[in-house]
Protein backbone atom coordinates (compact mmCIF):
# COMPACT_ATOMS: atom_id res chain seq x y z
CA UNK A 1 0.00 0.00 0.00
CA UNK A 2 1.41 3.49 -1.09
CA UNK A 3 1.98 5.74 1.55
CA UNK A 4 -0.13 8.63 3.19
CA UNK A 5 -0.19 11.84 1.01
CA UNK A 6 1.77 14.15 3.74
CA UNK A 7 -1.19 16.77 3.80
CA UNK A 8 -3.88 14.30 4.68
CA UNK A 9 -3.97 13.71 8.44
CA UNK A 10 -4.70 10.04 9.72
CA UNK A 11 -6.07 8.65 12.70
CA UNK A 12 -6.27 5.74 14.31
CA UNK A 13 -8.70 3.96 16.13
CA UNK A 14 -8.41 0.74 18.47
CA UNK A 15 -11.65 -1.71 18.75
CA UNK A 16 -12.94 -0.51 15.44
CA UNK A 17 -14.78 -3.30 14.28
CA UNK A 18 -18.42 -2.65 15.98
CA UNK A 19 -20.07 -0.17 18.28
CA UNK A 20 -18.56 3.79 19.24
CA UNK A 21 -15.27 2.37 17.53
CA UNK A 22 -16.65 1.51 14.24
CA UNK A 23 -18.82 5.11 14.65
CA UNK A 24 -15.59 6.59 15.67
CA UNK A 25 -13.71 5.34 12.32
CA UNK A 26 -16.25 6.07 10.13
CA UNK A 27 -16.59 9.57 11.76
CA UNK A 28 -13.10 10.49 10.83
CA UNK A 29 -13.42 9.31 7.46
CA UNK A 30 -16.11 11.96 6.48
CA UNK A 31 -14.01 14.59 8.40
CA UNK A 32 -10.96 13.94 5.31
CA UNK A 33 -9.11 11.31 7.56
CA UNK A 34 -7.48 8.54 6.70
CA UNK A 35 -7.90 5.67 9.02
CA UNK A 36 -5.90 3.09 10.84
CA UNK A 37 -8.64 0.51 12.19
CA UNK A 38 -7.72 -2.12 14.59
CA UNK A 39 -9.01 -4.99 16.79
CA UNK A 40 -8.88 -8.47 17.83
CA UNK A 41 -8.34 -11.25 15.29
CA UNK A 42 -11.43 -13.10 15.94
CA UNK A 43 -13.20 -9.83 14.90
CA UNK A 44 -11.72 -9.34 11.78
CA UNK A 45 -14.44 -9.94 9.23
CA UNK A 46 -16.09 -7.12 10.96
CA UNK A 47 -12.86 -4.83 11.28
CA UNK A 48 -12.48 -5.53 7.26
CA UNK A 49 -16.44 -4.06 6.60
CA UNK A 50 -15.62 -1.14 8.64
CA UNK A 51 -12.22 -0.44 6.18
CA UNK A 52 -14.79 -1.46 3.34
CA UNK A 53 -16.94 1.62 4.03
CA UNK A 54 -13.89 3.90 4.89
CA UNK A 55 -12.89 2.95 1.06
CA UNK A 56 -16.42 3.99 0.52
CA UNK A 57 -16.15 7.23 1.45
CA UNK A 58 -13.16 7.91 -0.38
CA UNK A 59 -10.49 7.80 2.26
CA UNK A 60 -7.85 5.15 2.49
CA UNK A 61 -8.33 2.54 5.53
CA UNK A 62 -4.90 0.82 7.07
CA UNK A 63 -6.31 -2.60 9.16
CA UNK A 64 -4.33 -4.44 11.43
CA UNK A 65 -5.10 -7.16 13.88
CA UNK A 66 -4.26 -5.97 17.36
CA UNK A 67 -4.46 -7.11 21.21
CA UNK A 68 -3.86 -4.34 22.53
CA UNK A 69 -3.25 -6.18 25.92
CA UNK A 70 0.22 -7.60 24.42
CA UNK A 71 3.07 -4.74 23.98
CA UNK A 72 4.88 -6.32 21.33
CA UNK A 73 1.66 -6.78 19.07
CA UNK A 74 1.50 -3.14 19.75
CA UNK A 75 4.64 -2.73 19.18
CA UNK A 76 4.70 -3.98 15.97
CA UNK A 77 1.58 -2.16 13.92
CA UNK A 78 2.70 0.83 15.79
CA UNK A 79 5.91 0.81 13.21
CA UNK A 80 4.21 -1.09 10.58
CA UNK A 81 0.90 1.34 10.85
CA UNK A 82 3.75 4.54 10.84
CA UNK A 83 5.46 2.76 7.91
CA UNK A 84 2.58 2.71 5.79
CA UNK A 85 0.01 5.78 6.52
CA UNK A 86 3.22 7.99 7.07
CA UNK A 87 2.04 9.69 10.25
CA UNK A 88 -0.72 9.44 13.01
CA UNK A 89 -2.54 12.55 13.97
CA UNK A 90 -5.11 11.43 16.14
CA UNK A 91 -4.88 8.16 18.56
CA UNK A 92 -8.14 7.36 19.41
CA UNK A 93 -7.69 4.36 22.17
CA UNK A 94 -11.09 3.05 21.78
CA UNK A 95 -10.66 -1.39 22.96
CA UNK A 96 -12.14 -1.81 25.64
CA UNK A 97 -13.99 -5.30 27.70
CA UNK A 98 -17.02 -5.54 30.13
CA UNK A 99 -17.89 -8.75 32.02
CA UNK A 100 -20.17 -7.92 34.12
CA UNK A 101 -19.41 -9.05 38.05
CA UNK A 102 -20.75 -8.51 41.79
CA UNK A 103 -17.47 -7.49 43.10
CA UNK A 104 -17.51 -10.54 45.80
CA UNK A 105 -18.39 -12.72 42.99
CA UNK A 106 -14.96 -11.47 41.08
CA UNK A 107 -12.43 -13.99 40.41
CA UNK A 108 -9.27 -12.23 39.90
CA UNK A 109 -8.55 -13.36 36.03
CA UNK A 110 -11.50 -10.98 35.50
CA UNK A 111 -10.39 -7.88 37.11
CA UNK A 112 -6.57 -8.73 35.43
CA UNK A 113 -8.30 -8.58 31.92
CA UNK A 114 -9.98 -6.06 31.97
CA UNK A 115 -7.22 -4.04 33.87
CA UNK A 116 -4.82 -5.54 30.91
CA UNK A 117 -7.02 -4.25 28.30
CA UNK A 118 -9.00 -1.17 29.39
CA UNK A 119 -6.02 0.65 31.51
CA UNK A 120 -2.77 -1.21 30.64
CA UNK A 121 -3.74 -1.20 26.69
CA UNK A 122 -4.54 2.98 26.44
CA UNK A 123 -1.03 3.31 28.46
CA UNK A 124 0.88 1.06 25.74
CA UNK A 125 -0.82 2.79 22.91
CA UNK A 126 0.20 6.00 24.17
CA UNK A 127 4.11 4.90 24.61
CA UNK A 128 4.13 3.34 21.14
CA UNK A 129 2.06 6.11 19.54
CA UNK A 130 2.84 9.37 21.46
CA UNK A 131 6.67 9.75 20.76
CA UNK A 132 6.24 10.01 17.10
CA UNK A 133 3.45 12.88 18.19
CA UNK A 134 5.97 14.47 20.09
CA UNK A 135 8.68 14.33 17.65
CA UNK A 136 6.50 16.22 15.05
CA UNK A 137 5.04 18.54 17.47
CA UNK A 138 1.53 17.81 17.19
CA UNK A 139 -0.82 15.18 18.27
CA UNK A 140 -3.98 14.09 19.84
CA UNK A 141 -4.69 11.49 22.12
CA UNK A 142 -8.40 10.49 22.65
CA UNK A 143 -9.23 8.16 25.45
CA UNK A 144 -12.63 6.50 25.67
CA UNK A 145 -13.36 6.32 29.30
CA UNK A 146 -17.02 5.95 30.93
CA UNK A 147 -19.00 7.50 32.97
CA UNK A 148 -18.65 4.86 35.42
CA UNK A 149 -15.39 5.75 36.10
CA UNK A 150 -17.16 8.94 37.29
CA UNK A 151 -19.62 7.66 40.24
CA UNK A 152 -19.52 3.63 39.94
CA UNK A 153 -22.03 1.37 38.58
CA UNK A 154 -23.42 -1.96 40.26
CA UNK A 155 -22.18 -5.23 38.57
CA UNK A 156 -19.14 -3.29 36.71
CA UNK A 157 -17.22 -2.17 39.73
CA UNK A 158 -13.76 -3.50 37.99
CA UNK A 159 -14.55 -1.95 34.85
CA UNK A 160 -15.42 1.40 36.52
CA UNK A 161 -12.38 1.55 37.93
CA UNK A 162 -10.47 0.52 35.08
CA UNK A 163 -11.88 3.83 33.57
CA UNK A 164 -11.45 5.98 36.38
CA UNK A 165 -7.83 4.93 35.95
CA UNK A 166 -8.05 5.77 32.46
CA UNK A 167 -9.31 9.41 33.31
CA UNK A 168 -6.77 9.51 35.75
CA UNK A 169 -3.69 8.67 33.16
CA UNK A 170 -5.57 11.19 30.51
CA UNK A 171 -5.14 13.72 33.32
CA UNK A 172 -1.53 12.70 34.21
CA UNK A 173 -0.23 12.35 30.32
CA UNK A 174 -1.69 15.50 29.44
CA UNK A 175 0.84 17.29 31.95
CA UNK A 176 3.85 15.45 30.55
CA UNK A 177 3.27 16.00 26.80
CA UNK A 178 1.79 19.14 26.63
CA UNK A 179 4.43 21.50 25.96
CA UNK A 180 5.87 19.24 22.55
CA UNK A 181 1.88 19.92 21.21
CA UNK A 182 0.19 16.64 21.99
CA UNK A 183 -3.13 17.11 23.68
CA UNK A 184 -5.09 14.74 25.32
CA UNK A 185 -8.40 14.26 26.28
CA UNK A 186 -11.25 11.50 27.71
CA UNK A 187 -14.94 11.13 26.71
CA UNK A 188 -17.10 9.41 29.08
CA UNK A 189 -19.86 7.80 27.42
CA UNK A 190 -22.80 7.07 28.96
CA UNK A 191 -25.63 4.32 28.14
CA UNK A 192 -24.88 3.36 24.23
CA UNK A 193 -27.16 1.67 22.57
CA UNK A 194 -24.48 -0.72 21.17
CA UNK A 195 -24.81 -4.53 21.34
CA UNK A 196 -22.48 -4.25 24.41
CA UNK A 197 -24.80 -1.81 26.14
CA UNK A 198 -28.05 -3.56 25.56
CA UNK A 199 -26.73 -6.67 26.72
CA UNK A 200 -25.17 -4.80 30.00
CA UNK A 201 -28.94 -3.13 30.42
CA UNK A 202 -30.68 -6.75 30.23
CA UNK A 203 -33.97 -5.86 29.19
CA UNK A 204 -36.14 -3.61 27.24
CA UNK A 205 -37.61 -2.06 30.68
CA UNK A 206 -33.97 -1.41 31.49
CA UNK A 207 -33.80 0.95 28.42
CA UNK A 208 -37.18 2.39 29.21
CA UNK A 209 -36.40 3.65 32.65
CA UNK A 210 -33.16 5.18 31.88
CA UNK A 211 -34.25 6.78 28.63
CA UNK A 212 -36.72 8.34 31.41
CA UNK A 213 -33.84 8.95 33.80
CA UNK A 214 -31.79 10.85 30.77
CA UNK A 215 -32.55 14.69 30.71
CA UNK A 216 -32.70 14.12 26.86
CA UNK A 217 -35.14 11.51 27.59
CA UNK A 218 -33.05 8.97 25.34
CA UNK A 219 -30.20 6.89 25.37
CA UNK A 220 -27.02 7.47 23.44
CA UNK A 221 -26.20 6.01 20.04
CA UNK A 222 -22.84 4.73 18.37
CA UNK A 223 -22.63 8.37 16.51
CA UNK A 224 -23.18 10.50 19.20
CA UNK A 225 -19.69 10.07 20.19
CA UNK A 226 -18.50 11.27 17.06
CA UNK A 227 -18.86 14.79 17.24
CA UNK A 228 -17.34 15.47 20.71
CA UNK A 229 -13.98 13.16 19.12
CA UNK A 230 -14.24 15.44 16.30
CA UNK A 231 -14.02 18.73 18.15
CA UNK A 232 -10.84 17.26 20.53
CA UNK A 233 -8.56 16.67 17.38
CA UNK A 234 -9.23 19.66 15.78
CA UNK A 235 -7.73 22.90 15.96
CA UNK A 236 -10.99 24.09 17.54
CA UNK A 237 -9.32 21.95 20.75
CA UNK A 238 -6.44 23.71 20.93
CA UNK A 239 -6.48 25.00 24.22
CA UNK A 240 -8.03 22.22 25.74
CA UNK A 241 -6.01 19.04 27.33
CA UNK A 242 -6.27 16.91 30.61
CA UNK A 243 -10.08 16.83 30.20
CA UNK A 244 -12.93 14.08 30.54
CA UNK A 245 -16.32 15.39 28.99
CA UNK A 246 -19.46 13.47 29.56
CA UNK A 247 -21.58 12.57 26.51
CA UNK A 248 -24.32 10.76 28.60
CA UNK A 249 -27.79 12.50 27.39
CA UNK A 250 -27.75 14.23 30.72
CA UNK A 251 -27.60 10.82 32.92
CA UNK A 252 -24.63 12.35 34.85
CA UNK A 253 -23.99 16.46 35.96
CA UNK A 254 -20.44 16.08 37.35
Amino acid sequence: MQSNNTTTPVALVTGASRGIGQALALGFADAGYDVIVTDLPQTEGDLRKTAEMIGLRNRKAYLYTLDVSEREQINDVARRALEEAGRIDVLVNNAGVLKLSLLQDLDEKTWDTHFDVNVKGVLMMCQAIVPHMRERKSGRVINIASIAGRQGVALQGHYAATKSAVITLTRVLAQEVGMDGVTVNAICPGIILTEMGRNNLGSEAAVRHWEEVAALKRLGKPEDIVGPALFFASEQSDFVTGQALNVCGGIYFH
